[in-house]
Order: C-alpha cells, then sequence, then structure tokens
C-alpha cells in the first residue's frame, strides 16, 4: 500500500503559470512607475516648480483644503512608485504651507508612499525572497537573522543615516520579512529630522525665487544638521551594540 506520510509525500510542483502570478503584480508595478516617469519627466523639476508658484499659491489660498488633499495624494503617488521630485515635494510642503504644518503633510505622503511601495514589493517579491532566507544556509541566512534579531535599530539607522537612498531603505525590509507596523512606525518617526530639515529650506524659498537662485540641498550634510542626525544614528544603534557587547561577553568567560 502506498505510503502518504508527510515524510514521504511528493514535492510540490512549481508551474510556470505560479512563478508568473507572483512576479505580474510587480512587473505591472514596475510598468507604471516607468510610464508615469515618462509622462511627468518634466513637471517633477524644481524649474517647473518655480514657473507655476504663483498659481500653486493662489489655489492654495483660494481651496486650502483642497491643496492639502491634492499635494499629499500627489506626494504619495511619487514616493509610491520612487518617481523623480521626491524632494521638489517636500520643498512644495513647506513652500506652500511653511514649516508647521508643512512638515507634518510632508511626513504623511512620504510614509504613505512608502508603505504602499514596500507593500507592493513584498506581494510581488518580498515573501518569496524573506522565505527563501528563513529556509536557506551560509551567508543570505546570517543576514536575514542578523536583521532580525535588531529590527527595530537597522530600520531606524537606514532612515536617519543621509547616505541610504529613500527608495531602497522602502524596498529593503520588504524582502526580509520586517512586519508592516515596524516598518511604518519607524518610516514616519525615521524621516522627521531630515524632512524638518527639507521643509524649512522649502517654506524660504521665497527669498531664493527672487534672487533667482535654486536652494542648496546639500544642507543636510553641514555641521549643524549632520551632527545631531548622526547623534540621532547612534543612539538607534546602541541596542544592536549592546547585544554584540553581550554576546562577546558569554562566550569569552
Amino acid at each position: 500500500m502506498p505510503d502518504f506520510s508527510p515524510l514521504n509525500a511528493p514535492a510540490p510542483i512549481v508551474t510556470s503559470r505560479g512563478t508568473v502570478a507572483r512576479f505580474l503584480p510587480l512587473v505591472l508595478f514596475v510598468a507604471v512607475a516607468v510610464g508615469l516617469a515618462a509622462i511627468f519627466r518634466d513637471s517633477l523639476s524644481f524649474e517647473s516648480f518655480a514657473q507655476h508658484r504663483e498659481e500653486l499659491l493662489a489655489y492654495r489660498d483660494a481651496h486650502y483644503g483642497a491643496a492639502v488633499a491634492v499635494f499629499v495624494l500627489s506626494y504619495i503617488v511619487i514616493v509610491t512608485f520612487s518617481l523623480p521630485g521626491a524632494s521638489i515635494a517636500t520643498l512644495s510642503g513647506g513652500f506652500l504651507f511653511g514649516v508647521f504644518p508643512g512638515v507634518f503633510f510632508n511626513v504623511a505622503g512620504a510614509t504613505i508612499g512608502a508603505s504602499c511601495l514596500f507593500l507592493a514589493a513584498r506581494w510581488g517579491l518580498g515573501a518569496w525572497l524573506a522565505a527563501k532566507m528563513d529556509t536557506g544556509s551560509g551567508r543570505l541566512k546570517r543576514l536575514k537573522d542578523g536583521i532580525d534579531e535588531n529590527q527595530w535599530s537597522m530600520l531606524f539607522l537606514i532612515r536617519l543615516l543621509p547616505i541610504v537612498p529613500f527608495f531602497v531603505a522602502n524596498l529593503l525590509p520588504a524582502f526580509v520579512g520586517v512586519p508592516l507596523y515596524r516598518f511604518v512606525v519607524s518610516t514616519g518617526l525615521g524621516i522627521v529630522p531630515g524632512t524638518l530639515v527639507f521643509t524649512s529650506v522649502g517654506a524660504g524659498l521665497g527669498s531664493v525665487f527672487e534672487r533667482g537662485e535654486t536652494p542648496n540641498l546639500g544642507v543636510i550634510f553641514e555641521p549643524q544638521v549632520l551632527f545631531p542626525i548622526l547623534g540621532l544614528a547612534a543612539l538607534s544603534a546602541l541596542p544592536m551594540l549592546y547585544k554584540r557587547f553581550k554576546r562577546t561577553e558569554e562566550v569569552t568567560k
């Protein structure tokens, strides 16, 4: 009589249809992103923003609530599809709404957009990659285990350090199986310092436009701005460093 016990069950057959179904959402997502980038390539530039600033201010003054909704929705789309223009959107938030509440609108749009991209990556490929890492061995498995053990620290570090591109910080957590709530919390809090800096730059764009200049987006790398952000990054890394110290101490005993 055939043995149908779990140990002797036949391995599942991965069909080409299953492979296509898994990758299809990701392919469609990338196609939409490329299409939007081509359509709005010239619109999401500083030159276009400067050219239409008076119309934007007039619309804000006439329809403040609608202006907020359109701005946040536009920011969400830009971040979700990783379109060029996220920095311009952040400057626009400060220019149109001031440092406060502009920073809140910027953080809301960026966090929601980042979460949408995170979910799209997870549904398209992230869950499959995370499962592969969990069941695998060697360097990838050690990398996954290390991230799992220090998720909060790693998530805040990639948000606070200005050397990590924003879209990379949105995709990487999805590929290693980070829970959604941790991603949302670390994103919403972690981007506040950098967003506050760029929003304040945007709030001062009026005088920049009058002088016919462009804003200094490198301000985030100036010592008075960079050092406090690096200090926050160091605080985020403390739990990870403490765990490593305790592990080393136990091994040497």
